[in-house]
Formats: C-alpha cells, sequence, structure tokens
C-alpha cells in the first residue's frame, strides 16, 4: 500500500464503518480486521456489540502501510547460531 492509496469506492460507504465494511475495502477477512483492531493498529469505537471504525481512522491505516508491520499474522523469529 502506497501512501496515495485510496480504495476506489470508499464515498459510498459511510463515516462510521463496520468490521465486515473494513474487511470488504481491505480486501481481507473480518478475522483479520479483528486482528487489527486488538492489535491497536486499527482504533474502534463499541457501539452495542458492534465495533465501528472511522473512516478517517482507517486512512490513516492505509497511509501509514510500510512504516509499521500491518500483517498481524506474521510470526517473528530469531536467528539462532
Amino acid at each position: 500500500m502506497s501512501g496515495n492509496y485510496i480504495p476506489k469506492d470508499i464515498k459510498r460507504y459511510p463515516d462510521a464503518l463496520t468490521v465486515g465494511e473494513v474487511a470488504e475495502i481491505l480486501r481481507v477477512s473480518t478475522n483479520t480486521v479483528y486482528k487489527l483492531i486488538r492489535s491497536g493498529q486499527i482504533s474502534s469505537v463499541k457501539i452495542g456489540r458492534e465495533n465501528r471504525i472511522s473512516k478517517s481512522n482507517l486512512m490513516k491505516h492505509i497511509h501509514k502501510g510500510n512504516e509499521a508491520d500491518t500483517n498481524p499474522g506474521k510470526i517473528k523469529t530469531k536467528k539462532v547460531r
């Protein structure tokens, strides 16, 4: 994801996105979005039983791109000599 990447139809979504909508925009599973929320990489607000992500927070995450490791499922390993 480069610094200027903006998903095509993001304007058609509401300002407060559901986990499903974020997954659709990022083209990942909802489980991945939940992992991003739990790890603090994407900020969310709990409304009732659902998490909502603001469009601006999602865009900040997208623009961060390569600054931080955005793969919550990545396994970190150490070299052993």
